[in-house]
C-alpha cells in the first residue's frame, strides 16, 4: 500500500511537470492580453466579470470537458489526437466515406500540433524573459537575443535526452505553481472580496452587457487553457488518476489564485496592466521570479518538443510521413526518442516566429487558432467515439458533446478575428504539413499499386527457382518487401549477381495498425513457403517501437534457426519517376518523388543492423 501511494505521488508530481507546464505558464500573458487590448475599460464590474470568465473557462474546458469526459476516451490506455483519431476511425470502419472524412479532419488536427509546437516555446520563453523589462527598461534590447540563446540551448541538448534532468521537471514546476499561488494570495489578502468573482453571475453579467466585447476578448481568454490538450495526450505516460489529482489539488487552485491576484492588483493599480504578473512581485523577488519563470517555460517547451517527436513517430507508422532517422536517448525508456530533422526544423521555425513577431503580445495574436481548432476537432471525434464505439444513445451523445461544440466554436470564431494579425502563421505551418502528409500517403498508395501490377508472384517464382536450384550458402537472408506475396527486387539482384541462395530465406513485410499497441502474441504472421523459405508479416501499433531483428527472434522454434552472426538483411530502394499520367497533380508527384528520394532512414527506423544491404531498385513511374 505504501509503495502504491509513493508511486501515485511520483506520477502526480511528474504529471505536474510534463502535462501542466504549458497551461501553468499561461499566467505570464493571459490577463495582460485581455486588459492590454484596450477593449475592456477598467471598472470593478469588468474586472470581476473577466476573472469569472477565466475561472469558468478553466472549469468548463479543462475540468469538465478534458478531465471528466475526454480522458475517458482512451485507446488501450493511450490518449492524444492520433489515438482519438484511430479510435474514431475504427468505430466507423463500416462507413468508408465517413471514415475517410474523419481521417482527413484528424490528420489536419495533428498537423496543427506542429503550428502550436512552434508558437508555444516562442511565446512562453519570450514572455518569461520579458520580465527583465520590468526590472529595468534598459534590458529590453537583450530580450530577443537571450530568448533565442535559451531556445538554441534547449534544442541543442535534445540529442542527449532528458533522462538525467527529467526527474527535476516535476519538482521545479511544483515550485512554480506554489510560487504563483503565493503571489496571488499576497494581493488577494488586500482585496479578499475579489474571490466573489467565482460566482458565474459575474461572467454572465459581463457577457450580457458587453456581447461584442465578449466575443472579441474570447480570443485572448483562450490563452488561459492553451496546453489543455496535453492532459489527454500524456494520459499513456501517467494515467488518468494522477492527471486528475494534479489538476484538482494543485494546478487549478494555483492558477485561480494567481489570476484572481492579478485582478486584485489591477483593482488597486490599473497601470500594472503592462505586465500584471511580474508587477505582483516585490522588487527583491523579480530576478528569482524571472529565473523560475524561464525554467518553467523551458520545461513546458521541452514537453511540447518531446510531444512533437512522439507524434511524428506515430504519424510515420500510420504511413503519413516518410521514415526519418529516430535516435533513442534512453536505454531504459523506449519512449525517449530524438528526431534530428524534426528538432532543427522546429527550431528554425521558432526562430522565425520570435524574430518576426518580436514580443509575446504580438505572438499572442498568432496563438489560439491552432489550439481552438484542435479542441474543436477533439470534440467532433469524441462524438463519434461515444456514439459509434461506446454505442451510447444519440440524444446523450449530442447532449454530451453539443454544449462543448458550441463553446469551442465561440472561441474558434473569436480567434479567427486574429487571422491577419498573425493567426495565419500556425495555420500556414499546419497546412504545409497537411500537404506533405497527404502527398506521401497518396504517393505511397500509387507506388504500391504500381509495384503490385509489375511484381512477380512469390510462390510461383520460388517454385520455378527450385526446379533447378542455385547454390545454397550458409546463413539466413531477410528480404524486406513492401508488398506480401511479391518477389523483392533485392532477391532478383542477389540471384542475378551472386547466383546463390541462402539456406534460409525470410520475406518480411512490416504493417502498422490504427491501434496504439500490438502485443507480442500477435506480432508475427508466418506463412511457410517450403524449401526453408517463409513469408513473415510483422505487426505494430502506432505506439510500438519497430524492431525487426527483435521481432524475428520469435521465428526460433518455428523451424527457422536465426543466428544474428549469419543473418543478412536486404532491402531495395526504388527510384520514383513522376509522369503526366493519371494520378496526383504533377507538382505533387514531383514532391513525392523528392520525399521518396530523401527518405533513406528505413534501416535505422526498423533497427536493422549496420551491415544491412540497401540496393538500388527499379525506376517506377507513377
Amino acid at each position: 500500500m505504501a509503495a502504491s501511494k509513493s508511486s501515485l505521488t511520483a506520477l502526480t508530481v511528474g504529471a505536474i511537470g510534463v502535462v501542466y507546464g504549458d497551461i501553468g505558464t499561461s499566467v505570464l500573458y493571459a490577463i495582460k492580453e485581455v486588459f492590454g487590448s484596450g477593449h475592456v475599460p477598467f471598472t470593478t464590474d469588468n474586472i470581476y466579470g473577466i476573472l469569472s470568465i477565466f475561472f469558468w473557462t478553466l472549469t468548463v474546458i479543462v475540468s469538465i470537458k478534458y478531465v471528466v469526459l475526454v480522458l475517458r476516451a482512451d485507446n488501450h490506455g493511450e490518449g492524444g489526437l492520433v489515438a482519438m483519431l484511430a479510435l474514431a476511425s475504427q468505430s466507423v470502419k463500416d462507413q468508408p466515406r465517413l471514415r475517410a472524412v474523419l481521417l482527413l479532419v484528424g490528420i489536419f488536427g495533428t498537423c496543427l500540433f506542429y503550428g502550436d509546437g512552434i508558437i508555444t516555446p516562442a511565446i512562453s520563453v519570450l514572455s518569461a524573459v520579458e520580465g527583465l523589462e520590468v526590472i529595468s527598461p534598459t534590458f529590453k534590447k537583450y530580450v530577443i537575443p537571450l530568448t533565442l540563446l535559451i531556445l538554441f540551448c534547449l534544442f541543442a541538448v535534445q540529442k542527449r535526452g532528458t533522462t538525467g534532468i527529467g526527474k527535476f521537471f516535476g519538482p521545479i514546476t511544483l515550485v512554480w505553481f506554489l510560487s504563483i499561488a503565493a503571489l496571488g494570495v499576497s494581493h488577494i489578502v488586500h482585496h479578499p472580496e475579489i474571490l466573489w468573482a467565482i460566482n458565474p453571475a459575474y461572467a454572465l453579467g459581463f457577457m450580457w452587457n458587453n456581447p461584442g466585447t465578449t466575443f472579441i476578448i474570447l480570443g485572448a481568454v483562450v490563452l488561459c487553457v492553451t496546453g489543455a490538450e496535453a492532459l489527454y495526450a500524456d494520459m499513456g505516460h501517467f494515467g488518468k488518476r494522477p492527471i486528475r489529482i494534479a489538476w484538482f489539488s494543485i494546478v487549478m487552485p494555483c492558477l485561480t489564485l494567481n489570476y484572481f491576484g492579478q485582478g486584485a492588483l489591477l483593482l488597486q493599480t490599473p497601470e500594472a496592466v503592462k505586465n500584471p504578473f511580474y508587477l505582483m512581485a516585490p522588487d527583491w523577488a523579480l530576478i528569482p521570479l524571472v529565473v523560475l519563470a524561464t525554467m518553467a517555460t523551458v520545461i513546458a517547451s521541452q514537453a511540447l518538443i518531446s510531444g512533437a517527436f512522439s507524434v511524428t513517430k506515430q504519424v510515420i507508422q500510420l504511413g503519413y510521413l516518410p521514415r526519418l532517422q529516430v535516435m533513442h536517448t534512453s536505454v531504459k525508456d523506449t519512449g525517449q526518442i530524438y528526431l534530428p530533422f524534426v528538432n532543427w526544423g522546429l527550431f528554425a521555425a521558432i526562430v522565425l516566429a520570435v524574430v518576426m513577431f518580436k514580443s509575446s503580445s504580438n505572438l499572442a495574436a498568432a496563438y489560439g487558432i491552432a489550439v481552438c481548432t484542435d479542441m474543436l476537432i477533439t470534440t467532433v471525434l469524441t462524438f463519434f467515439v461515444i456514439r459509434h464505439a461506446w454505442k451510447y444513445p444519440l440524444w446523450l451523445c449530442v447532449a454530451a458533446t453539443g454544449f462543448f461544440l458550441l463553446v469551442d466554436l465561440a472561441f474558434w470564431a473569436s480567434n479567427m478575428l486574429k487571422l491577419f494579425d498573425g493567426g495565419w502563421f500556425p495555420l500556414l505551418i499546419g497546412s504545409v504539413m497537411f500537404m506533405f502528409m497527404l502527398t506521401w500517403k497518396d504517393g505511397r498508395a500509387l507506388l504500391n499499386q504500381k509495384l503490385r501490377a509489375d511484381a512477380l508472384d512469390l510462390p510461383s517464382f520460388l517454385e520455378a527457382v527450385f526446379v533447378s536450384p542455385p547454390v545454397r550458402v550458409e546463413g539466413t537472408a531477410v528480404f524486406l518487401t513492401a508488398e506480401t506475396g511479391t518477389v523483392p527486387n533485392a532477391l532478383l539482384h542477389n540471384l542475378k549477381h551472386n547466383k546463390v541462395l541462402h539456406e534460409q530465406n525470410l520475406f518480411v513485410s512490416v504493417r502498422s495498425h490504427e491501434v496504439p499497441w500490438v502485443g507480442m502474441n500477435k506480432r508475427l504472421e508466418v506463412n511457410a513457403l517450403g524449401h526453408d523459405c517463409w513469408e513473415v508479416v510483422i505487426h505494430y501499433g502506432f505506439k510500438n517501437d519497430p524492431d525487426v531483428p527483435k521481432a524475428l527472434q520469435q521465428m526460433q522454434g518455428r523451424g527457422c534457426d536465426l543466428n544474428p552472426m549469419t543473418t543478412s538483411y536486404f532491402l531495395s530502394r526504388d527510384t520514383v519517376v513522376p509522369t503526366l499520367g493519371v494520378g496526383m497533380a504533377p507538382w505533387r508527384e514531383k514532391l513525392f518523388a523528392q520525399m521518396h528520394r530523401n527518405a533513406g532512414a528505413a534501416a535505422d527506423f526498423l533497427k536493422l543492423p549496420n551491415n544491412a544491404v540497401v540496393e538500388l531498385g527499379s525506376k517506377i513511374e507513377i
